[in-house]
């Protein structure tokens, strides 16, 4: 899975899809590290609004994107969480990274 992708300003937001497991994380870790690496950008958005099904491999992608984005300064933001996913986010501990959407908090680049 080639996940798509937009840059506008200084953010990029990568929309994901499907399911995401240890192949498909793979591809989409490499696509995104790719990008933050040409465009640098200031934050990073990860919208799982199509996302049915995630494993630990999720979480992986997750967290090394955040630690990329550290190296560059920049920070990350996981959007349109759905609610079945958002429970496994939160008990892997990314709650205490402050990278899960609240409600209400979407930035226009993302929608």
């Amino acid at each position: 899975m080639i996940p798509k992708t937009k840059f506008v300003g200084n953010e990029l937001t990568v929309y994901l899809s499907g399911d995401i497991d240890h192949h498909t994380a793979r591809k989409i870790r490499e696509v995104t590290d790719a990008l933050i690496q040409e465009k640098k950008p200031s934050r990073l958005f990860l919208n799982f609004a199509a996302v049915n099904f995630m494993d630990s491999s999720g979480i992986g992608l997750i967290m090394g994107r955040y630690r990329m984005m550290l190296l560059f300064g920049g920070s990350v933001r996981v959007v349109s969480i759905p609610e079945n996913l958002r429970r496994i986010m939160e008990l892997s501990g990314l709650g205490s990274l402050n990278v899960l959407e609240r409600s209400g908090e979407l930035s226009e680049s993302v929608k």
